[in-house]
C-alpha cells in the first residue's frame, strides 16, 4: 500500500491513477484499487458579474438552495410523548426534477426576487463518493497484491521509490508514504536494530562474567557471522524470500551457535586449569566435544527438518524461520570447530605478547 497526501482531491486521483497504470504493467501485481471511488456527477455553481453586483454571496446562495432542496427546521413542539419538526422545503416532486433550478426564486437582501439562472453560472463535474484524510490533509491510498512467486514486494516498493514515486510527488505536488504491510515492517526492522544491539551487548556481559575475560566473549560471539552466511545460503538454496520471521530466525539461530561455542571453551578452560599447553588444549577440547556439539545441532537441525518440506498454507510463514536456524546451524558446527579454536589461538598469542610488552 502507498498513501499519497496533498491539497487537491482532482491531483490526488490523477496521481493515483497514473501510479495503477505503473505498477499494472509490473510482473505479478493484481488487485490495484485506492479509497477514493468516483461519485454522482455534481452541478458546480458560480455566481456570476450580475449576482456579485446585486449583493450575492457564495455562502447566502448556497444557505438559500440549502433551505429550498434540504429544508429549514421553523419549530419544534411537543404532541403527547413525540417531539415534531416543522421544516419548510420546496414540494417533494420539484426536489427531485433538476428543472426546478430554472425557475427557482432567489430572494436578495431588499427584499426582492430573482430567477437562480440569472445570477450563477452552471458547470458539471464528476465528483467523488468519499473523501479521506490523513494528518489532517486529503489522502489517497493505493493498495495491491503482489504474488510471491512471480515476484517480491520489497525489491518493487525499492524500485518504486527510487523512480516513480519521485516522479509522482514533482509531477503532482503530492507527498507519498508507505503503508500496509510494507510500514509495519519498517517499523519492526527499526525496533530490531535496538533489540539486536542490546541483546548482543547482554550476551557480552554475560559471557564475560561467567569465563571471567573480556577477550573470550568475542571469540565466542566471532561464531555469529558464520551462522548467518549459512542461514542466507540456505534461503538461497531454497529459493525463499527474506522475512520478518527470517529475522527471527537469526536471533534465535545466535544463541544456539554461542551454546556450541560455549561448550568447546568450556572444556579448553578446564583443560587450561589443568596446566595443559594451550595447542594441546584447543586440539584436546576440539576432538573431545566433537560429539556433543554435532548432536546439538543434529537434533536441532532433525527436529526443523520436517517443518522445511511442509507444504500447508499455514507452515508457509514460519519456514523462513526453520531454514535461517537450521542452515546457520548446519554451516555453523563445522566452523565453530575449526574457527574457535584458531580464533582461540590468536587471542592467547595477542595476550602472552601484551603480557610480555607490559614486563619491558
Amino acid at each position: 500500500s502507498v498513501r499519497l497526501t496533498g491539497h487537491s482531491a482532482h491531483q490526488l486521483k490523477l496521481a493515483a491513477i497514473d501510479f495503477a497504470a505503473t505498477i499494472k504493467e509490473i510482473p505479478g501485481v493484481s488487485n490495484i484499487e485506492d479509497d477514493m471511488p468516483y461519485g454522482r456527477n455534481q452541478l458546480i455553481y458560480k455566481l456570476n458579474a450580475r449576482g456579485e453586483a446585486l449583493g450575492l454571496t457564495t455562502a447566502t446562495l448556497g444557505q438559500q438552495l440549502r433551505t429550498a432542496f434540504d429544508g429549514k427546521l421553523i419549530q419544534l413542539f411537543q404532541d403527547g410523548i413525540n417531539e415534531v419538526e416543522v421544516r419548510v422545503t420546496l414540494p417533494e416532486n420539484e426536489r427531485q426534477n433538476l428543472s426546478a433550478l430554472d425557475h427557482l426564486e432567489i430572494v436578495l437582501g431588499s427584499g426582492q426576487t430573482v430567477p437562480l439562472s440569472s445570477v450563477v453560472e452552471w458547470s458539471s463535474k464528476r465528483g467523488f463518493e468519499v473523501l479521506r484524510h490523513a494528518e489532517g490533509e486529503l489522502a489517497i491510498e493505493i493498495s495491491a497484491e503482489v504474488d510471491p512467486k512471480v515476484n517480491n514486494a520489497n525489491s518493487i516498493l525499492s524500485t518504486l521509490e527510487k523512480n516513480t514515486l519521485v516522479e509522482l510527488a514533482s509531477t503532482y505536488a503530492v507527498t507519498y508514504s508507505l503503508q500496509g504491510r510494507s510500514a509495519d515492517q519498517s517499523e519492526t526492522l527499526a525496533d530490531m536494530r535496538y533489540g539486536l544491539i542490546i541483546g548482543l551487548t547482554l550476551i557480552y556481559l554475560v559471557l564475560a562474567w561467567v569465563f571471567a575475560s573480556y577477550g573470550w566473549p568475542l571469540v565466542v560471539m566471532a561464531a555469529i557471522p558464520f551462522g548467518l552466511i549459512g542461514a542466507l545460503f540456505g534461503h538461497l538454496l531454497l529459493g525463499i524470500d527474506l522475512t520478518i520471521l527470517s529475522l527471527f530466525g537469526f536471533f534465535g539461530l545466535s544463541g544456539i551457535v554461542i551454546n556450541d561455542s560455549i561448550i568447546l571453551l568450556s572444556f579448553y578452560q578446564k583443560a587450561i586449569d589443568r596446566g595443559m599447553a594451550i595447542k594441546l588444549a584447543l586440539v584436546e577440547a576440539a576432538c573431545q566435544r566433537l560429539r556433543a556439539v554435532i548432536l546439538t545441532s543434529l537434533t536441532t537441525i532433525a527436529g526443523l527438518a520436517p517443518l522445511l518440506f511442509e507444504t500447508s498454507l499455514q507452515a508457509q510463514f514460519l519456514i523462513p524461520m526453520a531454514a535461517a536456524i537450521a542452515f546457520g546451524l548446519m554451516f555453523s558446527t563445522i566452523l565453530v570447530l575449526l574457527i574457535i579454536p584458531v580464533l582461540l589461538s590468536y587471542h592467547e598469542d595477542i595476550y602472552h605478547w601484551c603480557i610480555q610488552l607490559k614486563r619491558f
